[in-house]
């Protein structure tokens, strides 16, 4: 258990709690703004990308760049952001507004 919660920590997973799972046991979705911070948050506000959050962005649109990638942006599997997942996300940053923290493009 403790290596899987050291693990966790390494990978910087929202919480010990959600890394003290079982292996092969249901992990319930995370929520849109824990994926933000854990998948787009890297590079979006922090002057690698473009600050996505504030800017009313088509939900659509979102999820074909998640999904394809475009220019410097990866694409991300279903692995990685679940469907259920990327459009909560979807939805979060083009109805969120912008965060004054966030600097950039």
């Amino acid at each position: 258990m403790k290596v899987i919660i050291g693990i966790a920590a390494g990978l910087g997973l929202a919480s010990a709690a959600y890394a003290a799972q079982k292996l092969g046991e249901y992990q319930p979705e995370r929520p849109p703004e824990v994926t933000y911070a854990k998948v787009c948050g890297y590079c979006h506000g922090k002057n690698v990308g473009p600050i996505i959050l504030g800017r009313k962005l088509d939900t659509d649109m979102i999820k074909a760049v998640t999904r394809h990638g475009r220019n410097g942006m990866p694409a991300f599997r279903p692995t990685e952001v679940t469907n259920a997942e990327l459009d909560a996300l979807a939805v979060w940053i083009s109805k969120g507004p912008a965060r004054t923290e966030e600097h950039g493009k």
